[in-house]
């Protein structure tokens, strides 16, 4: 060892290898996250073809529990527009479409209406909407014990009509 290096050690101005390292690898990461600002992400939300045919209850609790997925009339959020976040979120709001888009309630017949009224109250009755993840960030959109008396309510008058309809044939 001479003696500058026990000088520059003295001093503070030694870099360890360890946090030399650490550095460059937070420099990297950095520069990563800066460069994915780049990637382009479709937050498009396309016309309204058809909006869902509700009672003004029903329809304030999707809009405030639902449309920001299942419609094309999404509000993005902040985070929406900060990668690797927005992947994440614009990819959600695609499958919920594709799964259900009240905005295209028109592209459905009324015993599909009838059967997705069912499905979703099912799921929101379970607990699997909205999603847990959407909740951390959106407690509005909780639904409380009377939202989900009116889901219910929805739901089972359009799910009576169409299935007593179905099951009145006799063979006389």
């Amino acid at each position: 060892m001479d003696y500058r290096d026990v000088t520059q050690r003295a001093r503070g101005k030694t870099q360890y290898p360890v946090m030399k390292t650490l550095r460059r690898a937070l420099l990297v990461l950095f520069v990563l996250f800066l460069a994915i600002q780049l990637v382009p992400v479709d937050r498009a939300n396309p016309p309204v073809t058809g909006d869902v045919d509700a009672p003004a209850e029903v329809k304030a609790i999707l809009e405030r529990s639902c449309y920001d997925c299942h419609s094309n009339a999404v509000k993005w959020p902040w985070y929406s527009y900060v990668a690797p976040v927005s992947f994440l979120v614009a990819h959600d709001v695609e499958e919920a479409r594709e799964h259900l888009n009240f905005s295209e309630w028109d592209k459905r017949n009324e015993s599909k209406r009838a059967k997705i009224r069912e499905e979703c109250f099912e799921e929101c009755e379970q607990g699997e909407m909205p999603l847990p993840i959407y909740l951390i960030m959106h407690q509005e959109a909780k639904l409380s014990e009377a939202d989900l008396a009116v889901l219910k309510a929805w739901a089972g008058v359009a799910g009576g009509s169409g299935a007593a309809g179905e099951d009145n044939e006799t063979d006389d």
